[in-house]
């Protein structure tokens, strides 16, 4: 089967240009070698230079409009990518404002939460790692016992407890949380003295929550908004560390106890600085 042979035939303007200049004096060497009169020689220009005027003014044009159109789109890239670096700056810088906010009230938080807990020496420290999971049930803070940080010391953190020390390097310690379900911190009512245990609850946490139990309550005083401390009795943690509030509250099957819940004013899945409470309740049986 024969092929069929297409030429294309591509004319740039500098060569069209050329040829019609060869045309152009062409006509006038056989004008002048011919004897073509001023008449003749005025209408062969009409007929040859004036469309070859007409086609370099609009090849002109066109050069132009291109060059003109080139040079605005790049000048609306630089501007695009000069627009774009600004978004960049401008959101770098809103970033770091946020972060800033966040650490201001942070710090606000626990300077609040130091004036709250004067009477107790405390250290301040960072959270650098946790179990994995959503929630803070066990962490290790930045400073340890090159701090004076020791095993059982308290936690606090935010508006209250957070947990206990149970592991000491020497410049980092392991916290676990009340939240943890194997958790149990003595506890009493702070309108009554009643006592009752707190522990961490798996099914509660999602709605930051923990179960209290025990609380002998028979004047059944104890309602929604109590609030819940350390107990003077608790052999681990030192008295009057705010747990939370009771967000509801049933009686047992036995009549005497009384069983519910607490709401706790901590935020267990945001937390990052914490304070470490430098004395144990056996210092302070100690004291006595």
């Amino acid at each position: 089967m024969k092929r069929k042979l297409r030429f294309r035939f591509n004319l740039k303007s500098k060569h069209l240009l050329v040829i019609l200049t060869l045309i152009c004096l062409t006509f006038l060497a056989v004008s002048f070698t011919k004897g073509i009169g001023p008449d003749s020689l005025k209408e062969a220009a009409g007929f040859v230079v004036i469309p070859f005027q007409k086609t370099i003014m609009s090849i002109n044009t066109s050069f132009q409009t291109a060059m003109q159109t080139r040079r605005e789109k790049r000048e609306l890239v630089y501007e695009n990518q000069d627009l774009k670096a600004q978004v960049q700056t401008l959101t770098d810088q809103n970033n770091r404002l946020i972060q800033d906010q966040y650490e201001l009230q942070e710090l606000q938080s626990l300077y609040n939460l130091d004036q709250d807990y004067a009477d107790y020496e405390k250290v301040a420290a960072r959270i650098i790692s946790k179990d994995p999971g959503n929630w803070y049930h066990t962490f290790i803070i930045n400073k340890g016992s090159s701090d004076g940080i020791r095993v059982d010391n308290n936690v606090i953190s935010g508006k209250g407890l957070v947990g206990i020390v149970t592991e000491t390097g020497s410049h980092w310690a392991t916290v676990k949380a009340i939240i943890d379900d194997s958790s149990h911190v003595s506890a009493m009512t702070v309108s009554t003295g009643d006592n009752c245990t707190v522990s961490g609850d798996l099914t509660l946490i999602g709605e930051g929550k923990l179960r209290f139990e025990q609380l002998y309550d028979v004047s059944n005083k104890v309602t929604v908004g109590e609030r819940i401390v350390t107990s003077n009795i608790s052999d681990r943690y030192v008295e009057g560390l705010f747990i939370g509030y009771v967000s509801e509250v049933m009686a047992d099957t036995n009549n005497l106890t009384k069983t519910g819940t607490i709401v706790t004013p901590v935020d267990f899945r945001h937390l990052r600085d914490v304070f470490v409470i430098t004395v144990n309740k056996q210092d302070l049986f100690n004291e006595d």
